[in-house]
């Protein structure tokens, strides 16, 4: 029997965090951590290997946006922004962050479920379905493999891998790239990624020869190609 993905809800509001895992777990039927703390939520992480996080953007220790930014510097696993916060500057940081969705408080919890059932569902279709034949990557364990090789990738290389997959075919510029790898926002050239991406390239030919996962759009960035 397949287990139920794992919620991590970070939420500083008891009354909201009680209101979401009560609704999470007998209506989702999922399986859910909470922390009330932004400086408590990347140790949560670590420990639960949720399969998606309900992060709060106003918290005490470290800010939602930041807890983000952290999270998307090791990982794709889903997150969804809950907030008071309306103003479409904030509706559009937290999204360009890495963010999947993003729900307004007040809101209702079925749609919370809902959005975590679709979010979810897409998560699952592009980590599997959609994927090149032959390629697995393991969040959890930060591994991945090609033709049944695993891939000695360094982590800025499974970073870049792991943006790529999680949406298949779709075209990333070479800034979306840069903000996956480093969550500081360090200013890089372009060169940067495009030398990470040759090695990434080489690496998965080595696994597979004659094959070119990931192509160039010119002027524009890179895709994993489906």
């Amino acid at each position: 029997m397949k287990e139920p993905a794992t919620i991590l809800i970070v939420e500083d509001e008891e009354k909201i965090a009680s209101l979401l895992r009560d609704y999470l777990e007998k209506i989702g039927g999922y399986k859910t951590h909470w922390v009330g703390r932004g400086d408590e939520a990347l140790q949560a992480f670590e420990d639960t290997t949720p399969d998606l996080v309900l992060l709060d953007l106003m918290l005490p220790g470290m800010n939602g946006l930041d807890v983000c930014k952290a999270i998307r510097a090791k990982s794709q696993v889903p997150v969804i922004m809950v907030t008071a916060l309306v103003e479409e500057i904030d509706r559009l940081l937290g999204l360009e962050l890495g963010a999947d969705d993003y729900v307004c408080k007040p809101f209702s919890p079925r749609e919370v479920v809902a959005r975590v059932k679709a979010v979810l569902r897409r998560a699952h279709t592009c980590a599997g379905e959609l994927l090149p034949a032959g390629l697995q990557i393991d969040e959890g364990r930060h591994s991945a493999s090609f033709n049944n090789h695993q891939l000695k990738l360094s982590p800025v290389e499974f970073a870049l891998l792991s943006c790529l997959a999680a949406h298949p075919g779709q075209v990333f510029s070479r800034d979306q790239l840069m903000n996956s790898i480093y969550s500081d926002y360090r200013i890089v050239s372009d060169r940067t990624v495009d030398t990470h991406i040759k090695n990434l390239r080489r690496k998965l030919e080595e696994s597979g020869p004659g094959t070119d996962l990931i192509e160039s759009v010119y002027g524009v960035g890179y895709r994993l190609v489906t």
